[in-house]
């Protein structure tokens, strides 16, 4: 149901149901995901929203304007972390959260975010966490080796779950691509008032958003509603042409074809938007077969293993994530089962890693 409801947001052909039943179902949906916020937004932007019960249009602008104080907290924190920076005269381009709910959603509380995420380089690791760290975000999160950020969080008054910022130096594992992140720090812009506080251009954005949506398996259709986005706001200013290319440099082809080959095959009203080429338009035809493959039995299981290991361009990439994930290092199998694994021993925690997986395999054949 929330696949029609997207469709509508972008499609000026499309109807949406009349049934109530359509809404009160959709709404579930909605909430479930946390994307009331964009869904708002997006509604009331396009001249649509009025077209829709009023409980739905109360619900959603409900959660909307509890995104938007939220928002808008963070916005001060965010602020005043990028001023440090700018006077330590770090350079620093804040990643996705407010600012990009900003400029490709129109509004600050248009899209929600929970968490602040900022890019560095890596000579200025160091400064940048002493610097994040006198603002009283003291609380470092276990620093797992085969990522490319680290975290630290600060107690909220009045909220049960604590600020956190991520310093990212890179946005890709090292040994899973041929990738350069100097190459966005050279097309990045000073933001206005600064010289040292950067923005990502409109193309370097979207293959971030297309790599994030990717590294979470496209799970969410906030994933999707962010890939969506910046192509009906960029439209031209992107070449799918330049795109690829790039990504065939970086060894993230594969990767990137198969987030729009799989955005695309559904929603197909985008090719009005913006085109794939002929040769990604092939492979979301045959993505749009896996994936109606993928709901039936054990083949979902394998589709999964195919996005695991098989998303990378060279057999070296992936094999050096196959070998982390069959024999993941302590970090890694604290993260992948958070806290059950902290009062045993590394090797107990494997045991129960692979005891879980192997109950998705079963899960996935008597499905």
């Amino acid at each position: 149901m929330l696949d029609k409801l997207i469709t509508y947001l972008y499609d000026s052909n499309a109807d949406l149901p009349s049934p109530t039943d359509f809404y009160y179902e959709v709404i579930k949906e909605i909430e479930l995901y946390f994307i009331s916020p964009q869904v708002y937004s997006l509604l009331k932007e396009k001249g649509k929203l009025e077209n829709t019960p009023l409980f739905f249009q109360t619900r959603l602008k409900q959660k909307y304007q509890e995104t938007l104080y939220q928002n808008l907290f963070i916005k001060s924190q965010t602020d005043h972390i990028i001023r440090k920076l700018e006077e330590e005269q770090i350079e620093v381009i804040p990643l996705k959260g407010v600012y990009f709910a900003e400029k490709y959603f129109g509004h600050i509380g248009a899209r929600g975010t929970s968490d602040i995420d900022i890019l560095v380089k890596r000579k200025d690791i160091n400064k940048a966490t002493e610097a994040v760290k006198s603002m009283n975000f003291e609380i470092e999160e276990e620093f797992i080796p085969s990522h490319f950020h680290s975290s630290f969080s600060k107690e909220i008054p009045g909220s049960a779950i604590p600020l956190t910022v991520e310093i990212h130096w890179d946005i890709l594992k090292e040994k899973t691509a041929n990738f350069n992140i100097q190459e966005f720090w050279d097309e990045a812009v000073s933001l206005e008032g600064f010289q040292f506080v950067k923005a990502l251009s409109d193309y370097h954005t979207f293959y971030m958003i297309c790599l994030h949506g990717w590294r979470h398996n496209l799970d969410s259709p906030k994933h999707f509603l962010d890939i969506i986005q910046m192509i009906d706001v960029v439209k031209d200013k992107i070449s799918y042409r330049t795109l690829f290319k790039d990504a065939k440099r970086h060894r993230t082809y594969k990767r990137m074809v198969r987030t729009l080959a799989i955005v695309y095959s559904q929603y197909s009203m985008l090719n009005d938007i913006k085109e794939l080429s002929s040769i990604e338009n092939q492979f979301k035809d045959s993505m749009s077969s896996t994936l109606e493959q993928e709901k039936k039995g054990i083949k979902k299981y394998f589709t999964f293993m195919n996005y695991q290991f098989l998303s990378y361009d060279s057999i070296r990439h992936s094999l050096s994530e196959m070998r982390s994930w069959l024999v993941p290092n302590r970090f890694e199998v604290t993260s992948q089962l958070k806290e059950t694994s902290r009062q045993y021993s590394y090797f107990c925690s494997l045991f129960i890693l692979y005891k879980q997986r192997c109950k998705s395999v079963v899960k996935a054949l008597w499905s």
